[in-house]
């Protein structure tokens, strides 16, 4: 399987990155109700395990917030591996949003 990472600095403090990556789900859930379902996460301490399904994709990978930054990673199914690139950068742009200070 193809791989994906992002990785998105931020001022925040620590706690302030987990309490909006906290509502990041539901805010996509949203925004792309009409490409995005079946959205799941869990967290273990400061790791968000998620998936969702995109265009008959299904998408998973874990996201971890540090002082200075939060990355993403995860797998891609073979059939998808030609939009990894836009899965990043939308990953990117999104995640960008959500921690501007």
């Amino acid at each position: 399987m193809p791989k994906f990472n992002v990785t998105v600095p931020h001022t925040l403090s620590k706690e302030e990155a987990l309490e909006r990556l906290k509502r990041f789900s539901d805010l996509i859930g949203n925004r792309y109700a009409g490409q995005v379902k079946d959205i799941s996460q869990s967290w273990d301490g400061d790791k968000l395990n998620f998936g969702f399904t995109t265009f008959g994709f299904k998408i998973g990978g874990v996201v971890e917030s540090t002082d200075s930054g939060v990355s993403v990673a995860g797998d891609l199914p073979m059939m998808a591996a030609p939009f990894k690139g836009k899965v990043e950068s939308s990953i990117q742009e999104e995640l960008a949003k959500l921690l501007r200070a």
